[in-house]
């Protein structure tokens, strides 16, 4: 089944819940107009579903292969490929002064759910891309900023993002690529790196790789790390392509999902390079302090990946409804004359409702992060920007820890619905499961977001953030309350347990995290799932709210509906925010009972 974006459910949540109206009014968004944005995502929309949807199942059953050194894509991804930078999609969100289009964050954001939705495998390619750009504009010089930016815009050339090596996972401190001074200036350099994301392919003419590396006097740990551009053929001055660099492709994995984006293993610095052996390589920033500015890429790439979540749950959704509506099994519990449609049973009603409320919930939370990230960046109050910043911070790990452990969820569910077709690989529903698989480990797995979320954006601000939230949270439920309908008022009692719930999570940790940091850090998982269940479930109320009044207006099918869906989650989900209090504040009883040579 082929995917068709949700832009009703989209123009929602940019209008009513993540106050578009607010970032068009900033500085340099005053292009972003309501025709525009509309215009812009119905194009999205039908490029990502009549041109980029299609080769979803061909990435997955005829892959990327690489030999000697050379990776060619999924039939019809490289024409795909021209179709997406051609229609100037890799530049929505970043600067016109560069080639781009200079929409804001939230814009572009459903336009990257739109890529994610329809073919995960393939967005991958212009997700680090974005993050290179980012990188770049960030840190880079102006030589770097000239030569690079551009071509990368336009889709000439792409991004990657260089960080782990077979020892040195999370644990950057212990990358051993390392970074020869030159004498006339520039590096070169020497390493391995793998899980390399489109680290080689035929899509583009060059591929410049942002890699992690430590110069040869450089201190221990993560404060001797360096970043550097490498690109696969060295540009002239005038932007054509000039020698191959000495970094080449040794393999590609094979993997659980994700199938047609090929994850390369790379060798720098072996010889085979027509300037000699070593990457020929340029400095980012400063020496040794490649991190710093790795984390721009990183801190996009968690948001995209956050997304990629909320994307392959909406897939799996609409896969899963269609299947229900067609599928004729079983007579109705009530009793009917013969079978009827699976959609008819309840337990199959509730997990398609499962599966939307998710999808939902994580996506409003997505949308309102990105505005908080455009008035960050452009408000011209001092005042705003620290607050947004900080809202964004806070959000961006629960955006990426829990809209991915969801997709998990939803995709499960999705099987669930197709039953045993569900489990065969001809119908689809798999792949939506397997390629949410990696969802939650990349990019940083769901402990590292957590533990993110808890230190430095819990503990380290003494829970200003978290409490800012909060008391939007017990302002929606009043709101709730006032409005005194049998199913706000139902939403509003899960709403204020759970916010309450958060509230004294937050109070645990400040007391234990410096007493206890063990115990503490036992609970940061169930702290982003309590975080992430209970800031969705308060989107959907909030958009309960703005739907109850209009259920008797134009388009009442679809308010009537969102209504139903934040009451489902309220119901279903928000319910069970005490339960994992509970679980935060039993600290490491269990979880450190055993020594690990228990295990």
């Amino acid at each position: 089944m082929d995917y068709r974006a949700p832009l009703r459910e989209m123009q929602f949540v940019l209008h009513e819940l993540a106050d578009l109206k607010a970032i068009q009014a900033l500085p340099g968004s005053e292009e972003a107009s309501d025709d525009t944005v509309a215009a812009v995502l119905e194009e999205c929309a039908r490029l990502t579903g009549e041109v980029i949807s299609p080769l979803n199942r061909v990435g997955d059953t005829d892959p990327p292969r690489w030999a000697d050194g050379k990776v060619t894509t999924s039939p019809g991804f490289a024409k795909a490929f021209r179709a997406f930078v051609e229609g100037g999609w890799q530049g929505v969100m970043h600067p016109a002064e560069h080639g781009g289009q200079g929409l804001p964050k939230l814009v572009a954001t459903p336009c990257l759910e739109m890529l994610q939705s329809a073919n995960l495998a393939f967005s991958l390619c212009p997700l680090l891309t974005d993050g290179a750009i980012e990188a770049l504009l960030t840190a880079g010089s102006e030589a770097l900023q000239h030569r690079y930016v551009p071509p990368l815009i336009d889709g000439r050339w792409t991004g990657t993002m260089n960080l782990t090596e077979p020892q040195a996972g999370s644990d950057l401190s212990l990358v051993r690529t390392r970074a020869e001074r030159e004498p006339g200036g520039g590096y070169r350099l020497f390493g391995q790196k793998i899980y390399i994301t489109f680290g080689e392919h035929d899509l583009a003419e060059n591929i410049i790789h942002l890699v992690l590396a430590r110069v040869s006097d450089a201190p221990a740990g993560i404060k001797g790390l360096s970043l550097f551009v490498v690109p696969k053929f060295l540009p002239k001055a005038d932007g054509s392509l000039g020698p191959r660099n000495d970094v080449y492709c040794a393999s590609i994995e094979h993997k659980l999902g994700i199938k047609g984006s090929p994850t390369a293993v790379l060798i720098f610095g072996d010889g085979r390079g027509e300037q000699g052996a070593g990457a020929l390589a340029e400095l980012v920033g400063e020496e040794n302090r490649g991190l710093e500015t790795m984390f721009i890429m990183m801190n996009a790439a968690r948001f995209q990946v956050g997304l990629q979540g909320i994307a392959v749950g909406e897939r799996a959704y609409q896969q899963a409804c269609a299947y229900a509506r067609d599928r004729i099994q079983s007579r109705a519990v009530e009793g009917s004359p013969g079978p009827v449609a699976i959609v008819e049973h309840p337990d199959v009603r509730r997990l398609l409702m499962f599966m939307r409320s998710h999808v939902e919930a994580a996506r409003s939370l997505a949308y309102v992060a990105a505005a908080h990230s455009d008035l960050a960046r452009h408000h011209p109050d001092h005042a705003v920007r620290e607050r947004s910043q900080a809202i964004y911070d806070y959000l961006v790990p629960v955006v990426k820890g829990w809209s991915t452990e969801t997709a998990i969820e939803v995709t499960s569910a999705g099987i669930q619905v197709h039953g045993g077709m569900g489990f065969i690989e001809d119908t689809g529903a798999a792949q939506h499961y397997r390629d949410a698989r990696i969802l939650s480990i990349y990019e940083g797995t769901t402990a590292i977001q957590a533990n993110d979320l808890l230190g430095r954006k819990t503990v380290r601000d003494g829970g200003r953030t978290a409490a800012l939230l909060i008391e939007q949270m017990q302002a929606t439920v009043v709101a709730l309350r006032v409005a005194g309908d049998a199913d706000l008022t139902a939403i509003a009692a899960h709403l204020a347990a759970a916010a309450a719930a958060h509230r004294a999570a937050v109070d645990y940790f400040l007391r234990t995290a410096s007493t206890d940091v063990r115990a503490a850090y036992a609970g940061s998982v169930p702290y982003l799932k309590l975080a992430g269940l209970t800031l969705g479930g308060w989107q959907l109320a909030r958009a309960a709210l703005v739907a109850h009044p209009r259920r008797t207006g134009p388009d009442p099918s679809f308010h009537v509906a969102k209504v139903a869906t934040a009451r489902f989650f309220a119901d279903h989900v928000l319910s069970t925010a005490p339960a994992l209090l509970a679980a935060i504040e039993a600290g490491g009883a269990g979880a450190l009972a055993l020594s690990a040579s228990d295990f």
